[in-house]
């Protein structure tokens, strides 16, 4: 049996992760951590911090908050032995280096996107993008995100240009001579994929992935349109990760791609 605590438990996300993981019956839905008093408790208990539980009543720890909370709940997961599966992100290098620190201990699973579609939908990408000259990201999110590019986009940008790269094709060019505005073409990954952010209210997290081609084009697009669509990956992660000691990246890897 899996005994959870979510971190970030008040927030719209461990909202939805609470009210989707306690109701399965592997899982045992222990506390609910936040600062502030979740809306909503789904039989677990409210803890205003980690220090109020011990390894005893848990054997995992979700974690959907804000990247400075990392590096204090890598330590604590470490020094219990607890397993973390975490889908923050805008991660700067120390509080990366602290999460993988933490994997040489106990089980740690970060995923920029738990969404199975999601995933589905990077690995297209990838597989579209040594056919097609020109690609183009745009992400979309609530405006209450705090960081941009998304986690998402940015995992996709990146299997682009490994893609791109294992084919033999070059950093892609940009033909745009002139802005009008800075920033107008949006950010740029290494290997030259352009991205761009939306940020309105009323969206969750939305991804379309644009190549052109001579003649044709292909939009591959995903959407949340609710944040249990992230339930079940996050569920993959918990039934496949333990506290015997590993990092791993994504959730591809439970997915079998």
């Amino acid at each position: 049996m899996i005994r959870l605590a979510i971190n970030g438990g008040a927030g719209r996300m461990g909202q939805a992760m609470a009210q989707g993981l306690g109701s399965l019956p592997d899982i045992s839905l222990v506390a609910l951590v936040d600062a502030n008093e979740p809306r909503d408790l789904f039989g677990a208990r409210w803890a205003r911090s980690l220090d109020e539980l011990s390894d005893t009543e848990i054997t995992h720890v979700v974690d959907f908050s804000l990247p400075q909370a990392i590096p204090a709940l890598s330590i604590w997961c470490a020094a219990h032995k607890v397993a973390l599966v975490t889908g923050t992100t805008g991660l700067d290098a120390s509080q990366s280096a602290e999460l993988e620190r933490a994997a040489t201990v106990t089980g740690v699973v970060q995923a920029s996107n738990f969404s199975i579609g999601a995933v589905l939908s990077e690995r297209f990408s990838a597989v579209a993008a040594p056919f097609f000259p020109r690609v183009e990201i745009i992400e979309l999110h609530h405006d209450k995100k705090v960081d941009a590019p998304s986690g998402t986009s940015l995992t996709t940008a990146r299997a682009i240009d490994g893609a791109r790269a294992s084919a033999g094709l070059g950093k892609l060019e940009d033909m745009t001579e002139k802005s009008s505005l800075p920033g107008a073409r949006g950010a740029e990954s290494d290997g030259g994929v352009r991205i761009h952010s939306v940020r309105l209210p009323g969206l969750v997290a939305h991804q379309e992935v644009i190549f052109g081609g001579p003649g044709e084009g292909l939009t591959i697009r995903h959407d949340s349109f609710d944040r249990s669509s992230f339930v079940q990956g996050v569920t993959l992660a918990l039934r496949h990760i333990d506290a015997n000691p590993r990092f791993v990246k994504g959730i591809e890897t439970f997915l079998n791609l």
